[in-house]
């Protein structure tokens, strides 16, 4: 009977997804930086927020801090799809429907968003802008997005701020500001923040970034997911956290060796 049912959940979400691809709108979003949707980084990250939620289902609101197609390669990472296995097992029901979605060759964000892939999730859909007026206005649209919210994954396409990118300067729309993490904290969200890596050793680099965190928010929760290419770095507020470590299971269980934990100069799952 549980194989029945497990049956009947991922046609519907295949069915789903396959509707949500016939309604893919074909305005704004389509020009925005929709060429990494259905990718491994996709999977890694809509896994760890599913992950998250399991022990949960705390509201998440998705801020995907969209900028302009680039024209570059990226997100052509698609090829685990036909890796059998060794993908499918980490999170069944997601590999499923990202595959229909591959097989569509539809790359557009709104499909995720008016999907079931991610249990009671909302979404910040915005482009983000270049000019310092401009972000202010983004600003406050999400933080009334983020009103009453648990947890909000902020998807930028580089990470933090960097001292070379302040806001208002060319290339400033590739990072979530420091303001901006600080001003949902405040509102009582806890935070999951996508960060690339740079030129510095990754384990150092995560420790900096996670003490700076700290300063910026006053958390006591606060840890670092390491993936082959990214980092996740989460910042939980007291009353989220025991959610959370909870968590930790179930990642180290079904992502061992595609994400894995730094907190408290501990790693787990390192593969």
């Amino acid at each position: 009977m549980a194989s029945s049912r497990e049956s009947c959940k991922h046609q519907y979400l295949r069915h789903k997804i396959v509707h949500c691809i016939s309604q893919a709108p074909h305005a704004q979003l389509r020009s925005m930086k929709n060429q990494y949707v259905g990718d491994i980084h996709d999977y890694r990250k809509y896994g760890l927020l599913r992950a998250l939620q399991s022990e949960s289902r705390c509201s998440i609101l998705v801020a995907w801090m969209l900028t302009p197609d680039d024209g570059s390669e990226d997100g052509n990472f698609r090829s685990y799809v036909k890796g059998g296995d060794r993908w499918k097992t980490c999170d069944p029901e997601l590999f499923k429907s990202l595959a229909v979605l591959h097989e569509s060759a539809i790359r557009d964000v709104s499909v995720i968003g008016r999907s079931s892939l991610i249990p009671n999730a909302s979404y910040y859909s915005m482009p983000v802008p270049e000019s310092r007026t401009d972000r202010e206005i983004w600003q406050h649209g999400l933080l009334e997005a983020a009103r009453n919210v648990d947890l909000v994954f902020l998807d930028p396409d580089n990470g933090i701020e960097v001292p070379s990118k302040p806001a208002g300067r060319k290339g400033s729309s590739k990072y979530v500001l420091w303001d901006e993490i600080k001003m949902l904290w405040t509102q009582g969200c806890s935070l999951l923040i996508y960060q690339h890596f740079c030129r510095e050793q990754r384990q150092s680099f995560a420790k900096r970034l996670l003490t700076k965190l700290r300063a910026c928010t006053g958390a006591t929760f606060i840890e670092a997911f390491h993936t082959p290419h990214a980092l996740f770095l989460l910042i939980a507020q007291d009353q989220h956290a025991p959610q959370f470590q909870k968590a930790h299971s179930i990642i180290y269980e079904l992502w061992n060796k595609q994400i894995w934990l730094t907190k408290n100069d501990v790693e787990m799952g390192t593969p």
